[in-house]
Formats: C-alpha cells, sequence, structure tokens
C-alpha cells in the first residue's frame, strides 16, 4: 500500500487522482502509524515551509516519515515536501527542515543580472527538466521533458550527487533530487500530464520492488 502524507497542507486529493490515474489505489492519513506501516510513501506538498514543518511536527508525522526513509522504502516528495527535507528554509526567516540532505531552500531572486526581464516570482507554469545522471523515477523520460512547477523558493543541496535533474528559471536549481529509497522533485508529477503521469508508474514499480521499463 502507498500511502500519502496529510498533515494539514498539500495537493491530496489531486496527487491521489493521479495514482487512480494510473490504475492504483493510495491511502491519504495523518496517522503516524498508517505511514511507518506503509509499503510507500508519497510526501507532497504546497504553501509556507514553516507552516509545513509545523503540522508535520504537531503529529507526528516528522517522525515517522524518517522512519520510513531510514528503513529503506520508496518515499516520493513532491514540491514543498521535497524542500522539507532540506536542512532549512529562510521563508519567514531560518525554519528548521527535516534535515535529510544537508542543504538550504532559497527564494528566486525578482530579477537577475544577466537577464534583463523581470523574473514573475511564484515561478509557475511549465518548465523543462535537465537530466544530469539517469534515475529509477524518470526511466522513460526524455531529457528537457516539460513538467508542472509552482514555487517562489527552490532548494540548494549542498551535494551535487543527489541531483538528478535542473530546471533553468532565471537561476538553475534542482528539480530532481535522489538518494537510494528516497525519490523528491520540485514539480507537481500530477499536474504534469503524460510526463507526470509515467512518473507516478515509476514510482509504483518501485513501491512493488519491480525496475520501470524504459
Amino acid at each position: 500500500m502507498i500511502a500519502i502524507v496529510d498533515y494539514g497542507r498539500g495537493n491530496l486529493w489531486s496527487v491521489q487522482n493521479g495514482f487512480a490515474y494510473v490504475g492504483t489505489q493510495v491511502q491519504v492519513s495523518s496517522d503516524p502509524e498508517v505511514i511507518r506501516r506503509a509499503e510507500a510513501v508519497v510526501f507532497p506538498g504546497v504553501g509556507a515551509f514553516r507552516d509545513c514543518m509545523q503540522n508535520l511536527a504537531e503529529r507526528g508525522l516528522d517522525q515517522a516519515i524518517r522512519e520510513v526513509i531510514q528503513a529503506d522504502r520508496p518515499v516520493l516528495a513532491i514540491c514543498v515536501g521535497m524542500q522539507a527535507l532540506l536542512s532549512e528554509s529562510e521563508e519567514f526567516g531560518t525554519t528548521p527542515g527535516l534535515g535529510i540532505f544537508a542543504g538550504q531552500v532559497r527564494r528566486f531572486p525578482e530579477a537577475v543580472p544577466a537577464a534583463s526581464p523581470r523574473l514573475k516570482v511564484p515561478h509557475m507554469g511549465c518548465n523543462q527538466l535537465h537530466q544530469q545522471r539517469t534515475c529509477p523515477l524518470l526511466s522513460g523520460i526524455p531529457d528537457g521533458a516539460f513538467t508542472y512547477f509552482v514555487h517562489s523558493y527552490y532548494a540548494v543541496p549542498q551535494a551535487d550527487d543527489v541531483v538528478v535533474a535542473r530546471t533553468d528559471y532565471g537561476v538553475e536549481f534542482a528539480s530532481v533530487l535522489w538518494r537510494e529509497n528516497l525519490y523528491a522533485t520540485q514539480f507537481h508529477p500530477e499536474k504534469s500530464q503524460a510526463w507526470g503521469l509515467r512518473i507516478l508508474q515509476n514510482f509504483v514499480a518501485l513501491s512493488q520492488g519491480k525496475t520501470p521499463c524504459t
């Protein structure tokens, strides 16, 4: 069973519908014990980083997520869920994250010296994934594929070897992270049409101990 973490913030129903579209039933739960028992976990997120961390802690879900990751079960973190895996965010001052990946979450600048047009923040809409290395979550996804983003902050991990793909929005940022059983996307697979559904299918295969088809 794949469990979707419900911490009071997150695009839960569209994620659930995305998995249903690819033929997989999932369980949405705010119960830490359900998360701990799941074969795989999806950690979605929208909204403010600080609210995310506060709500996780109040429900005991922060520790449950850590335990699932440590147990080597597949975890897919999405958008703010991905950002929460880092050490801290500069949103509303410094807020500690889960610290799974060392690094910081930073806000997009309103303008970039090398670019004349003013950047619109949040970064909203489809943008390309520039793959840095192969990853089973992106099996069958071509380099340069477009996925859907909506965010004002982006992850800056300390280690380059956890970065699978980058995306350019005035600044180049990490859009997919991966280490062992842990996968994270800054974009929303459930809103990324065919390529996004393929990513969800790949995660289902990984949750079943299978290798996604190319």
